[in-house]
């Protein structure tokens, strides 16, 4: 049987975003300085912002609520991949780190999408 999770923390899911979202930012550290405001600054806050609504969609008080937030988590999940692949065309990252991330964040979705259909009974 399985323990119920009783903090964002213990989500897989959760742990899976961060570790994503870290990844991008260590890309992102070796973009062309003069894409700081840019493609590295939105890269940052789409991939920051997936776990932080898993994190909040997890406090809310309905399974709709929560699905609003890990809507919104995919959402910035897509935004992110769109930035990897651009960023890919600009040669600011290689084709291998390209693949690397696009997989983890697969994994996410992954993961978002299978809480859905769970919530949705499905």
């Amino acid at each position: 049987m399985k323990e119920k999770i009783i903090r964002f923390e213990d989500m897989t899911v959760w742990q899976d975003a961060q570790s994503f979202a870290v990844s991008i930012y260590k890309t992102t550290n070796k973009f062309p300085k003069d894409e700081l405001y840019g493609l590295t600054s939105q890269m940052r806050r789409a991939s920051s912002s997936v776990s932080a609504n898993i994190a909040e969609g997890f406090g809310r008080g309905t399974r709709k609520d929560q699905a609003h937030f890990y809507h919104i988590a995919l959402g910035s999940l897509f935004e992110t991949k769109n930035f990897i692949y651009l960023s890919a065309k600009l040669d600011f990252i290689e084709k291998n780190e390209v693949d690397n991330l696009i997989d983890s964040a697969d994994i996410v979705h992954n993961q978002i999408t299978a809480i859905l259909r769970y919530f949705s009974g499905s």
